[in-house]
């Protein structure tokens, strides 16, 4: 059987708190009365393989499936570690674009093919990690996701069938760290530019003679940040209790994360970051004539995850998978705001200054099954995976600096209430037609029904409607996808993929809808995608087509609300591009990497309105526009010198096209091209035994570039200033990103 790797990747719930001893005792009588009634001795390895293979095996896909991928193995993301987040240890494959708002450390994000994170669908081990009401993974709130994977893998454009909203655009599959036959542990400490300090932990007991294995990983990391008031402090633990049978594995994990972190999301007008790079909004207020700043300016949030994973081989043709996982979170930001920066507060509370905080408690409980056939030319997975959401969401005023204007504080400000069901069931198939050419089908069923209902923050605040509101909808989606992969020679492979996708709106899109007597509709994809793939011994090249046709897609409208993206339904779009992908191996001490996406990204019969700043008209005009936040060029190269044994230099350079904030391709709302040079030095010295201790040090932007992104971008009207006559400006905010900067790591392993 030719071994598969597969995985998954998720999280993205908040709030702040810590495992208590109950649970942690519950959690191993558990794991305990679980697996201690059948010893078993330890099995050949290729059997292991394929147990955990089996967990991970109807998320990921190997070269026979002709969808675009990129996979990348333990040693991989263990050297990618240096950036602390899952989004900047991606930034060099091909079309992705990683962004933060403090650089690479706290809110970071990814982009592939232009495509906005909330339409990622990220998973671990094939269980969603994506929330379901927002559709968001935040890496920040489980730190350290990259040290307990095994392995990744980014399926670009519609990805394979998995739980929870569709891929719209990319797939990021992880998978959680395997037992290994033997015990072994590493420490990584690592410091860097900002006091950012970085530490972690992992070991496991290897598989032990009864089948019993044991894996934990704890990190932690601390910053103060580049942009002024920011800081984090975030934690993550990863526990991991393993039973190998002759046939069967039993998995029970738990997951914890928590963060706090400061607010960065506001940005700074370029007139104020040219006087200070580092400066931040965030709690800024005139107390008396002088400039102030609330020292709990901080978005907080804690999640924990425990899973039950079991596969089981029947025969070698038949194979049976089975997870449960139980996802608790909450938190809250709090925030001071003046009279007029928030207007629903104030609209409540008069013109007073206030300190509110923004509260979430939720469970998900998600579980799925899927059973697998593998015969000499056909195989086949039929699976089905369940997903029930049951959120709060509520805002509290916590101080009031006029209490003349009202003295009950603190002061429920507005309180909500989500149930969301999803049912996906899909069936996957290939069929060899000839050892060369095989033909590749995965049909989806999605069954949703989504309720919120209670006060949101506009309806108490009198900004849009009073009183409570109530949001039901249902929706079912058929998502199929065709494919076939056709092997030239042992070199060489092309393959071609055409499928549909679906995905219903998300959260923050129903309730601004709601808020603005308006409707939000559901999208679709339609997705082609050409591949072809060639691999020698030292040299490798490969080329992907696609084209990816929207139907009312959700696109950012430049704007941002509290850290989200305001977004905008636009009638017909598409993204058409082609990525090259390649590599040379010059000598034993030199090779070279290099990847490149060019794409048109285009809204098409746009509607918007043309003005100069301080206009007192403006022009309706329509035509084709590109689409926001999708640069139509993306590439990145790496060149590693080997000068000697155990020591490893790579100078790393990612570059980033022109882009635009909003879908109207004005040149106010441009977000000019970037080039970023890192350079990463590695040594490792061999002890005794497998002992080992490597060095390693990254300078980043090396070149020290002074590059901005967009934090929001945003027509507006002046109708009160001159009774009478209006004026029409732009306005946009940028976030400042740092130039030359380092981290140093020292790894020991035993």
């Amino acid at each position: 059987m030719k071994k598969q790797t597969i995985f998954g990747g998720r999280y993205l719930l908040r709030m702040a708190t810590r495992f208590s001893r109950k649970q942690m005792i519950a959690c191993c009588v558990f794991a305990f009365s679980t697996f201690s009634y059948q010893p078993t001795t330890l099995r050949a390895q290729d059997t292991v393989q394929a147990l955990d293979e089996v967990i991970i095996r109807d998320v990921r896909v190997s070269n026979k499936t002709p969808l675009t991928t990129s996979t990348l193995d333990r040693v991989e993301l263990q050297d990618a570690r240096s950036e602390v987040s899952i989004p900047y240890m991606l930034e060099t494959q091909p079309s992705v674009v990683a962004s933060g708002e403090n650089g690479t450390i706290g809110g970071t994000y990814i982009r592939i093919r232009g495509v906005d994170p909330s339409r990622i669908n990220v998973n671990l081990n094939g269980i969603t990690l994506n929330d379901p009401e927002s559709q968001q993974v935040f890496w920040y709130n489980i730190p350290n996701l990259g040290g307990m994977a095994q392995s990744l893998q980014i399926q670009r454009g519609l990805g394979a069938s998995t739980g929870g909203s569709p891929a719209f655009g990319a797939a990021i599959n992880m998978q959680t760290l395997n037992a290994r036959n033997k015990a072994y542990g590493e420490t990584d400490l690592g410091f860097g530019s900002w006091n950012t300090r970085q530490y972690s932990i992992t070991a496991g007991s290897g598989i032990l003679k009864n089948g019993l294995s044991f894996d934990m990983a704890y990190s932690g990391l601390t910053s103060d940040g580049y942009i002024r008031s920011w800081g984090t402090d975030q934690q993550s633990f990863f526990g991991s209790v393993s039973w190998y049978g002759e046939r069967t594995l039993i998995k029970l994990l738990t997951i914890i994360g928590n963060q706090t972190t400061g607010i960065a999301w506001n940005g700074a007008t370029a007139e104020r970051l040219d006087e200070d790079p580092t400066y931040n909004s965030a709690g800024e207020y005139d107390m008396d004539g002088n400039t102030m700043y609330y020292p709990n300016e901080t978005d907080n949030y804690w999640q924990r995850h425990y899973q039950l994973y079991v596969s089981h081989l029947f025969t070698e043709q038949w194979s049976l998978k089975g997870a449960f996982d139980v996802m608790h979170g909450g938190g809250y930001y709090e925030q001071y705001m003046t009279a007029w920066s928030y207007y629903n507060v104030p609209a409540y509370y008069g013109l007073s200054d206030v300190v509110f905080r923004k509260q979430m408690d939720n469970y998900t409980y998600t579980a799925n099954a899927a059973v697998h056939y593998s015969g000499e030319k056909f195989s086949f997975t039929l699976g089905d995976n369940l997903i029930f959401y049951d959120g709060d969401q509520f805002g509290k005023v916590i101080w009031v600096r006029d209490t003349s204007l009202h003295a009950d504080v603190p002061h429920k400000w507005y309180n909500n209430h989500s149930d969301k069901w999803d049912n996906s069931v899909y069936a996957k198939a290939t069929y060899d037609f000839t050892a060369d050419l095989n033909a590749y089908a995965d049909m989806q069923l999605r069954m949703i029904s989504h309720r919120i209902y209670g006060q949101s923050d506009d309806v108490l605040a009198g900004t849009a409607k009073d009183g409570d509101f109530d949001f039901t909808n249902n929706y079912l989606f058929f998502n199929p996808k065709l494919g076939v992969n056709y092997r030239i020679n042992d070199h060489q492979r092309i393959y071609f993929v055409a499928g549909i996708s679906n995905r219903e709106p998300i959260r923050f899109d129903i309730m601004s809808a709601f808020a603005n007597d308006d409707t939000i509709k559901a999208e679709r994809m339609f997705d082609l995608e050409l591949g072809y793939q060639i691999a020698h011994n030292r040299w490798a090249f490969s080329t992907n087509l696609y084209a990816m046709i929207y139907k009312d897609q959700m696109t950012p409208n430049g704007d941002v609300l509290t850290g989200y993206a305001l977004m905008e339904n636009v009638d017909k779009s598409y993204r058409l591009g082609v990525e090259l992908e390649g590599g040379y191996k010059f000598a034993e001490w030199f090779r070279m990497d290099a990847n490149m996406t060019l794409s048109m990204n285009k809204v098409m019969d746009l509607t918007y309105f043309e003005f100069e700043t301080g206009d007192t008209e403006q022009r309706a005009v329509t035509g084709t526009t590109d689409l926001a936040l999708s640069p139509a060029v993306v590439g990145a190269a790496i060149a590693t010198f080997s000068p000697f044994k155990d020591a490893k230099l790579q100078f790393i350079g990612k570059y980033v096209g022109k882009q635009y904030a909003d879908n109207t391709s004005r040149e106010c709302y441009a977000i000019d091209p970037y080039f970023l040079l890192n350079v990463k030095a590695s040594y490792t010295w061999h002890l005794r035994g497998n002992n080992e201790i490597e060095a390693q040090l990254v300078v980043n932007n090396v070149l020290d570039r002074k590059y901005r992104l967009s934090a929001w971008a945003s027509d507006w009207m002046d109708d009160y200033s001159t009774p009478g006559t209006t004026y029409y400006y732009h306005d946009r905010a940028w976030l400042q990103q740092p130039g030359i900067n380092f981290m140093g790591r020292l790894i020991y392993r035993f």
